[in-house]
């Protein structure tokens, strides 16, 4: 197959008429452009140039051939300036994926905002909680929450992803409040799936609690549910609780323990080198939204908490930015 090159070539040579005008253009020297219309002509079968002492001229085959290469030439220009263009401006179908609960409550209710801010995007969403394989589904961008391992994907942070330890008025009245963390283990304490352990951050540091309860669930939210509901306590994400925590419908117990870990939710892409700026604009609108301290992690009214001692926020510690997807909630 004729290289692109090649095409150039021939058709600067068949536009000046001479050889070394054409490598002049081009920085190629006059041999080097002889050389590659030989080849060219030697590849497809047919004289290109009658060429004389003084004078370049094309054959008709060479006239045929020039006015269809012209053609190809300015396609290829035309398909690098939609590049181009595609890549600077934001526009055309953007495919992201989202965890349910955090699309539901924290992603759909900016995206009217976003469209109206980027009218030439499209979105195509998918909301599940299971793995995506961005590169071979053809997805432009993941939502991805919880800690990243080093992978050849890259990801930014765009909000924490603090976490509360947690149970209804109702179930502490008839189970007592928790004061240690030893405590725990006589409680019904419900988990996600992928959560084997909770990692918390406490006055002894990093450590991790197994819960052991009734319910195991695939779903957060669902376990959420189950929690406001009074079946026992959870560990929830601040984002997915804070407007039970701020209503009643959920107090925070233990509250001197924390999210531990690199936990945070992340903006998940394939690559930095030539990321559309559709997918850059989704992450930037985002994180405008969000934050330094997002709106779910505004202090809370005063008395949800278990024990007037604790202050109402709880610093977490969160680490930097990982570049791979895990399993999301």
């Amino acid at each position: 197959m004729t290289a692109i090159g090649d095409l150039e070539i021939f058709a600067r040579v068949a536009r000046t008429g001479n050889m070394s005008a054409a490598g002049r253009e081009m920085g190629l020297s006059p041999a080097v452009v002889s050389k590659r219309i030989s080849q060219l002509e030697e590849r497809l079968g047919a004289r290109l140039f009658q060429r004389t002492t003084r004078q370049l001229t094309l054959t008709e085959t060479g006239a045929g051939y020039f006015k269809r290469v012209v053609d190809i030439l300015n396609l290829c220009e035309e398909a690098e300036d939609f590049i181009s263009r595609r890549n600077t401006h934001p526009r055309g179908v953007l495919k992201i994926t989202v965890p349910t609960a955090f699309g539901r409550l924290h992603v759909a209710p900016h995206i009217d905002g976003f469209l109206t801010r980027y009218p030439e995007i499209q979105l195509d969403v998918h909301v599940g909680d299971g793995f995506v394989d961005l590169i071979r589904e053809g997805y432009d961008l993941a939502i991805r929450i919880g800690e990243l391992q080093d992978s050849s994907l890259v990801a930014r942070r765009i909000a924490p992803d603090s976490r509360v330890i947690c149970a209804a008025p109702a179930y502490l009245d008839k189970y007592g409040i928790p004061t240690l963390l030893a405590d725990l283990e006589a409680h019904n304490c419900l988990a996600v799936d992928s959560a084997e352990a909770w990692r918390l951050e406490g006055p002894e540091g990093a450590l991790q609690f197994r819960p052991h309860g009734s319910v195991r669930s695939n779903s957060a939210e669902f376990i959420r549910e189950l929690v406001i509901a009074g079946c026992g306590i959870g560990f929830l994400s601040t984002w997915d609780a804070s407007a039970a925590l701020r209503d009643g419908r959920l107090r925070v117990v233990l509250p001197h323990y924390g999210c531990g870990g690199n936990s945070a939710v992340h903006a998940v892409y394939p690559s930095r080198e030539f990321m559309p700026a559709k997918v850059d604009a989704l992450i930037e609108f985002l994180a405008e939204v969000y934050g330094p301290i997002p709106y779910w992690e505004q202090p809370l009214a005063p008395g949800r908490l278990s024990s007037p001692r604790v202050p109402q926020r709880v610093s977490r510690r969160v680490g930097k930015d990982g570049g791979a997807e895990v399993a999301t909630r």
